[in-house]
């Protein structure tokens, strides 16, 4: 029996529900155009709806594509792949995805550090990679005979070199001042007091530590496996950004990308093939909306 303090949304939890829920899903993909996706969820292959996307209309893409392992899919009719298999299998949809850009859109490109240099060499034959940052996402026991996998990685790639959304200010983190400089008059240099304290703001790293994944108290966890923690995406979709651009998620899983974009304000669009995880997206829009 779920604990009282257990706020995972489950899909088994949704079935009586699902009709509800999926009758704002889009399932006949044969006319897509921007009007008709904003702010919409779709059912299906990626591989075959992204051909369809219109073309130049997406802001900011984000995406969370199946990991190349033995479990945890993001997508459930997905097989592990050789190498050479994977690599073409992510060139077929990632080859789209200039098309349906803005010139000055952005991507982030979540991925498992095993399958790295795969996403690179894809990533580098289509845009710029800007960078490529390290979240630590700690869950899980560990392992018995090997360091735990604590980590994951996230590209940083744009259509164009330098013409691109950044809200560095958006994203700048406040640290604690250790040697605190004074100018020649001796005021404070690029730090301030609060409660007693000295801080300053400082660029954001590509090392990201002060993420939690979400786990089962938490009202934003669900039942998918490799779920992004809101915090995270919220953070993508601030630096790079604007309210009302267009947010699109390829492998939308529970739906986080939406939730996030849409409390936002931002248009967003998602594709996901499982109908269980198109349920959990809309539930938990439903949520957001009322």
């Amino acid at each position: 029996m779920k604990s009282e303090r257990n706020k995972t949304l489950t899909i088994e939890s949704l079935a009586n529900k699902k009709n509800e829920l999926l009758k704002n899903v889009i399932f006949d993909t044969k006319t897509l155009n921007e009007k008709n996706i904003t702010n919409k969820l779709i059912c299906g292959d990626t591989l075959k709806i992204i051909k369809k996307l219109p073309d130049n209309f997406v802001d900011l893409l984000i995406t969370d594509p199946p990991y190349n392992l033995t479990k945890h899919y993001n997508d459930k009719s997905f097989n592990r792949k050789d190498d050479d298999e994977y690599e073409i299998w992510l060139d077929k949809w990632m080859s789209e995805i200039p098309r349906i850009m803005k010139p000055t859109g952005s991507l982030y490109f979540c991925g498992d550090f095993r399958s790295t240099p795969l996403y690179y060499n894809i990533l580098k034959k289509y845009f710029y990679i800007q960078n490529r940052i390290t979240w630590e996402r700690d869950k899980g026991r560990g392992a018995k005979k090997n360091w735990k996998n604590n980590i994951e990685d996230i590209f940083f790639c744009t259509m164009n070199s330098d013409d691109y959304t950044f809200n560095l200010q958006d994203v700048k983190v406040k640290k604690k001042v250790i040697a605190p400089y004074k100018d020649e008059n001796g005021n404070a240099k690029d730090w301030f007091v609060e409660n007693g304290e000295k801080y300053r703001y400082t660029c954001p790293s590509n090392v990201w530590t002060d993420i939690t994944v979400p786990y089962w108290s938490m009202s934003e966890n669900t039942e998918h496996p490799t779920q992004k923690p809101e915090k995270l995406i919220k953070r993508l979709i601030t630096a790079s950004s604007n309210e009302g651009d267009f947010v699109l998620d390829l492998f939308a899983g529970s739906g986080t990308t939406l939730v996030s974009a849409f409390s936002m304000n931002r248009r967003y669009c998602g594709i996901e093939l499982d109908e269980g995880y198109c349920m959990l997206t809309e539930e938990r829009l439903n949520r957001l909306m009322k």
